[in-house]
């Protein structure tokens, strides 16, 4: 197991400070965070390219903080790939070979199963330069295995490629982590690692903010900055008053003129409120019941969404709904129509500010 107790890097003018993180054996981890959250240099720590002001590296309980580069059981994957442009696909795969010091005909196997595992068996011949975004990350990653380390260091794999060939890049990263291997995986796309990770921890001015597994973080995000960045349209700066109803902890949270009820057991006070778009419900035309937090809004935009459609309406302030196709063509939703809203009061999430 992998495990960063208490780690402090400082590189020039930026530092990564308390990080405490565990990478259990075959694990697929992945550490999501903005351009600038420290992601690459924690990496490259791991890597031995950098070390620690405080802190410790652990493998299996033994401090690898001081261990030189090539001692360390760890590989790293640029998203630049970092080929070697004189050296033909083959040769630049077979360079990560040579520590093991194998035979010849042992070298021929193992390059024969690196470049069936990562498919580029038809392009042992080619030179770097000639190579597609895809291509050359599957040969930087068939180098990075050649070494068989213990943990596959990422960063930002599929941030270059296009759409087929992260497509690709994707299922052979699956297949990878479906053979046992253990991979630390960094991203700025949390639908990366929605799609990918088993377990994931979010990076903000080089703190770790939040872990869990993805949909964990994604349902239950623990501040603002981590839901807006996991995705969540619905995200409202206010206060909160706390009163009982019937037994019953509710709060009324004022956002600008507007005021949301919401169950919580949360003391008043300033923070935010969260709510998914799939919580938002629209209706053609007030209800005969009375629903909560029912209001009247206007649509403002209809945009395409992978589940469906996103329709903003304006209630006062801007909410997001998110509906699937057939609903949104029921409805007749486009920009101008007048709808209803209803948001249940056990749907929002209040989430008080940090002293």
């Amino acid at each position: 197991m992998l495990r960063l107790e208490r780690l402090h890097i400082r590189v020039g003018g930026f530092e990564l400070r308390s990080i405490d993180l565990e990478v259990r054996e075959g694990d697929y981890f992945v550490l999501l965070g903005a351009s600038g959250s420290g992601k690459t240099v924690l990496l490259e720590t791991l890597a031995g390219l950098h070390r620690p002001v405080a802190g410790r590296i652990l493998v299996d309980g033994s401090d690898i903080s001081r261990d030189a580069i090539q001692e360390r059981p760890m590989a790293l994957v640029y998203q630049d790939q970092a080929l070697f442009p004189h050296l033909s696909v083959r040769r630049n795969v077979a360079y990560g070979l040579e520590r093991l010091r194998l035979d010849r005909q042992e070298k021929a196997l193992r390059l024969q199963e690196l470049e069936r595992t990562v498919g580029i068996g038809a392009l042992d011949r080619r030179m770097p330069a000639t190579l597609s975004g895809g291509e050359a990350q599957r040969v930087a990653l068939a180098r990075a295995l050649a070494r068989q380390p213990r943990y596959l260091l990422l960063d930002e794999p599929l941030s270059s490629l296009d759409c087929g060939a992260r497509s690709g890049l994707r299922r052979l990263l699956r297949s990878l982590h479906r053979q046992g291997r253990t991979l630390l995986h960094v991203t700025h796309d949390f639908e990366e690692a929605l799609a990918l990770a088993s377990r994931v921890a979010v990076l903000e001015s080089g703190r770790i903010v939040q872990t869990g597994t993805p949909l964990e973080v994604f349902r239950h995000p623990r501040s603002q900055f981590v839901a807006r960045f996991v995705g969540l349209r619905n995200v409202f700066q206010g206060r909160l008053e706390s009163c009982d109803e019937g037994g019953v902890t509710m709060g009324r949270f004022h956002v600008e003129d507007h005021v949301f009820s919401v169950m919580t057991d949360e003391a008043g006070g300033p923070g935010c409120l969260l709510f998914r778009g799939e919580d938002v419900c629209l209706l053609s035309e007030r209800p005969r019941a009375e629903l909560p937090n029912l209001c009247h809004g206007r649509v403002t935009e209809v945009t395409p969404a992978r589940a469906g459609l996103e329709i903003g309406v304006d209630i006062g302030v801007e909410i997001v709904a998110l509906l699937g196709d057939e609903e949104a063509n029921r409805l007749r939703l486009r920009p101008g129509r007048e709808v209803w809203v209803s948001i249940s009061s056990a749907a929002g999430r209040y989430i008080a500010e940090a002293p």
